[in-house]
């Protein structure tokens, strides 16, 4: 089984919650849709905790652009990192307040095992019927037929950043799986078959939700 989970943004105390809710079993694989950092009071915990559970499960970690605003402040450079500039202003104080970033006398420097998490964070995953990206997919790429060179030659920027196309009808022959844009009542945002949304508000009093895949159950917290 796919287990799929939300967006976390720093509530590492709903994000232990959640897993200890999931009937895992080792051949499970976890997939994360970005979004660790920001908001939420414990970013670097969420990470920390992340890596610890990539040694005891099979997980795959996708880029947020919350990921992308953080590196890209860090002084990070290449395609996937931008919008630094608007970092603070996106919550990334309290990102900064966890790692310690306003207490240290010398050049920040991310912890090893941080910096490595992050440089592994993937833009897309595609598995069985279901494509998983954080954001959506651009106009043009919702007009093709084949998903894997749709994924291969999209934007970062839709990756990452897109809302206005998701709930679009397209025939990619997969369902598209992400996160970034809650409901306004903070629900699941079904859609089938062509996407569904799992971004269910947790940092703003919703919930922390895992989607099972292929059955489409729904835990939360």
């Amino acid at each position: 089984m796919i287990y799929a989970v939300g967006d976390v943004h720093g509530m590492r105390e709903s994000l232990e919650k959640l897993i200890s809710l999931l009937p895992l079993s080792p051949d499970d694989h976890l997939l994360f849709m970005g979004d660790y950092v920001d908001r939420g009071p414990d970013p670097c915990g969420v990470v920390e905790y992340l890596i610890d559970l990539s040694a005891r499960y099979r997980c795959t970690f996708l880029m947020g652009n919350h990921e992308a605003m953080f590196l890209s402040f860090l002084g990070w450079e290449g395609p996937a990192f931008f919008g630094g500039e608007a970092f603070l202003q996106n919550g990334g104080d309290t990102t900064l307040q966890s790692y310690g970033y306003f207490d240290s006398e010398e050049d920040f420097q991310l912890p090893k095992e941080h910096e490595e998490f992050y440089r592994k964070l993937k833009l897309y995953h595609l598995e069985g019927q279901y494509a998983f990206v954080h954001a959506g997919l651009s106009r043009d790429s919702l007009r093709l037929s084949d998903i894997q060179y749709a994924l291969d030659h999209e934007r970062p920027r839709s990756l990452l950043w897109q809302r206005t196309t998701i709930d679009l009808p397209h025939n990619l022959g997969v369902t598209i799986v992400y996160g970034h844009t809650p409901m306004p009542d903070m629900q699941v945002r079904w859609n089938l078959p062509y996407s569904i949304g799992i971004d269910t508000g947790s940092v703003y009093g919703g919930r922390l939700t895992a989607l099972r895949l292929p059955d489409e159950s729904v835990f939360q917290v």
